[in-house]
């Protein structure tokens, strides 16, 4: 089987690149392993929320990224520069809208805060239509007169007295009151299971029944009014996306906020669904559920051409393509594997990059002030984002997304962008090398 293009992952980094393959016409195919990491997301994208330089939090990442350049130039943001970063980011916004799923940022391009499950603050930069987006000042509090958690009777992965405790902590919110509000659904009753072994993508089904739909919606009128701000649980959106939210908003007229529960994030889920589904009806081929065991490789004295891929479900039938993305992930994902004294890219046996001996590889608490130092190791790139294997460059595979060195994406809160960002620049130079490639076989012809 032969490509233009073959994305190993099919996280935010993959199905970005191998969306992008699409629109410039490439023949492209994404190989998928499972599920990927979108399942335990928050569904809001984050751009730069901690300065790497400092650690302190930011308002505005647009300011930030030419000073990151400088400082820290093996950074993928410096590597990508600050005009593709705002292109892919347009972009990224752009074809999730056409797709079924707007995602915005404030209206001044500055971070904004969301409440999260344990009624915490996380400034982020993208966030869903139903996720209330705050402002760095706190300037839009005021439009809240009182907040109303919810929770589910029964569902034990929302527990909106701790959310509730945790917000009243924080000083902007003071002046505002808060209370709980409990639902019950009446098809709890007819289940054979216990309601609180129900998991959020189990209760979306629950909510697809229009009886079950009213209900719910009924007693959220009971609870809460529209000069509310309703945190519930992201019970609603397994494999219909937006649907059943807008609904609810339509029939309650309340202004409402959802947040992730634990592991599956209908939130994440909804991100991976509108990728997915953009990328194969726009012509993509996905081996999902396959595994890539690792690669052919042509010697070109002090470089390396990728030449096939050998996947677990294909056998002896390689795939073959002009270029290469691997987009496997980090730790979580497998696409980095830790042991004693090293840090291994486990299908190519990629170059990595890691500091200090075993022992300093993380802070001594976990919840640590300090970021964990493995949590920026990764596979070595040039500034074109291409891999090597023991020195010898290789020529047709680019690296993007969390499998990168260079920084720490949990503690300066740039995972999504730089997914996005490095998937873009990549998929621009590939598109850039093809042309040139034809344009120089026109001439000698």
């Amino acid at each position: 089987m032969n490509y233009d293009v073959i994305v190993i992952g099919s996280g935010v980094a993959g199905y970005s690149a191998a969306i992008k393959c699409l629109e410039h016409g490439l023949k492209t195919a994404v190989v998928s392993s499972g599920q990927s990491a979108l399942h335990f997301s928050s569904g809001s994208i984050d751009l730069l929320s901690h300065s790497p330089l400092n650690h302190q939090m930011i308002d505005n990442p647009w300011t930030e990224f030419d000073v990151l350049s400088k400082a820290l130039p093996q950074h993928p943001y410096a590597k990508v520069g600050s005009k593709n970063i705002r292109l892919a980011m347009n972009w990224y916004q752009q074809m999730l809208a056409s797709n079924g799923l707007a995602m915005s940022s404030l209206p001044s391009s500055n971070n904004h805060f969301r409440i999260t499950t344990l009624g915490t603050l996380k400034s982020t930069w993208l966030s869903q239509p139903y996720v209330e987006k705050i402002a760095p000042d706190f300037s839009n509090l005021s439009e809240i007169k009182r907040i109303v958690m919810i929770a589910v009777d029964g569902f034990r992965d929302f527990q909106p007295h701790i959310a509730l405790g945790n917000l009243q902590l924080n000083p902007a919110f003071k002046d505002i009151p808060i209370k709980t509000a409990k639902i019950s659904l009446t098809a709890f009753g007819q289940l054979n299971r216990n309601p609180y072994d129900l998991r959020s993508i189990d209760i979306s089904r629950l909510l697809r029944d229009e009886t079950q739909f009213t209900e719910f919606a009924n007693q959220l009128l009971k609870a809460a009014t529209p000069e509310d701000l309703v945190v519930l649980p992201s019970i609603m959106g397994n494999g219909d996306g937006l649907e059943l939210m807008h609904k609810l908003s339509r029939y309650t007229g309340l202004r409402l906020h959802e947040v992730p529960t634990m592991p599956p994030s209908l939130l994440g889920i909804r991100i991976e669904d509108v990728m997915m589904r953009t990328f194969v009806n726009k012509g993509g081929v996905l081996h999902k559920g396959d595994e890539v065991l690792g690669g052919q490789f042509e010697d070109l004295g002090g470089a390396l051409n990728l030449m096939s891929i050998q996947t677990k479900k294909m056998g002896d039938m390689n795939l073959i393509a002009k270029n290469y993305i691997l987009a496997s992930g980090s730790f979580f994902s497998k696409g980095l594997i830790a042991n004693q004294n090293a840090i291994k890219e486990p299908i190519f046996d990629l170059d990595t990059e890691v500091a200090g001996a075993r022992n300093e590889w993380h802070q001594h608490d976990f919840f640590s002030s300090k970021p964990h130092p493995f949590l920026s190791f990764g596979v070595v790139t040039d500034k074109n984002f291409t891999p090597s294997i023991r020195g010898n460059k290789v020529n047709n595979l680019h690296c993007i997304g969390a499998i990168l060195s260079g920084y720490n994406p949990i503690a300066h809160g740039c995972g999504g962008g730089v997914a996005i960002s490095t998937a873009y620049w990549v998929v621009e130079q590939i598109v850039a090398g093809l042309r040139s490639e034809l344009l120089m076989k026109e001439a000698s012809a």
